[in-house]
């Protein structure tokens, strides 16, 4: 096991990694320190549906070096069944944004953008630019032909590697960015790959980011239904119930809880950190 690695819990049928915003910046530090690559995967409501319908996902959750929980109503769920959860292991890319591109600045960082319509990426590196001027931007729109082999795809990979990123994020929507690095993840000697969603809509403007007090209370859901009601009502309002299923198990299982939030603890006291 590597050495430094968070403890990890299973909640609803999947497994995350309890870290916290600044410690996942640690550990990116500590990858592109050492120049490996690495996957950081996040897990929400919508990843858990799908997770459990997709043989793939699974592997490419399987693979990922770490998972965040990105989620106030399943922090809320693993509180309740009593395990070490809190609201400080919530983490997305508008939780840690500042954090990053803070330390990108700093390190002089170079980082590739995958993803978005036509133009939407380059508006988000010259205003990201703007802010960050250390950081040495790329970024190419996600229509593509995903397919590996494919040489629309070829000529990507040769793109990025000419580019050497420290870091790569990809903005395709769940699950085609994961599907995307899962694929060619064996093409990465070095850079740290995080699935991104609509990162940079939000870094061009294009799209609006619910209030960070509505993420922080667990309200950004009800944010983006409100303003995408006909792409995201079955994410928020029919995907959740499917979670049963895997919410029952958890019951199931509590009576070993208290063992196993005993576990979780011992192997953060007992890890080394990076």
């Amino acid at each position: 096991m590597e050495p430094g690695q968070p403890p990890r819990l299973r909640l609803l049928g999947a497994e995350f990694d309890l870290v916290t915003p600044p410690e996942v910046m640690t550990r990116v530090a500590g990858w592109v320190d050492a120049g490996r690559s690495a996957v950081v995967a996040n897990h929400n409501s919508h990843s858990l549906y799908l997770f459990r319908r997709s043989q793939r996902l699974r592997e490419f959750f399987a693979q990922a070096d770490l998972i965040e929980m990105d989620s106030v109503p399943v922090i809320a769920w693993g509180r309740l069944l009593g395990l070490p959860v809190r609201r400080a292991h919530r983490c997305t890319y508008l939780d840690w944004r500042d954090d990053f591109w803070r330390l990108a600045d700093a390190r002089g960082w170079k980082v590739f953008y995958l993803g978005g319509a036509p133009g939407v990426a380059d508006a988000a590196c010259a205003r990201l630019a703007g802010e960050w001027p250390n950081v040495r931007l790329a970024a190419r729109h996600g229509y593509l032909d995903a397919d590996p082999a494919s040489p629309e795809n070829r000529e990507l990979l040769a793109r990025i590697a000419a580019f050497a990123p420290d870091v790569v994020f990809v903005g395709m929507g769940m699950p085609r960015q994961e599907m995307w690095i899962l694929d060619n993840r064996a093409a990465f000697a070095r850079g740290v790959l995080f699935p991104v969603g609509a990162a940079f809509d939000y870094e061009a403007g294009v799209q609006a980011a619910a209030p960070r007090w509505m993420g922080r209370i667990g309200l950004e859901w009800l944010f983006r239904l409100a303003t995408q009601p006909r792409r995201l009502a079955m994410r928020y309002l029919i995907e959740p119930w499917f979670l049963l299923p895997a919410a029952l198990g958890d019951l199931r299982a509590r009576p070993g809880l208290n063992a196993a939030r005993r576990r979780v603890r011992a192997i953060g006291e007992t890890r080394s950190p990076l």
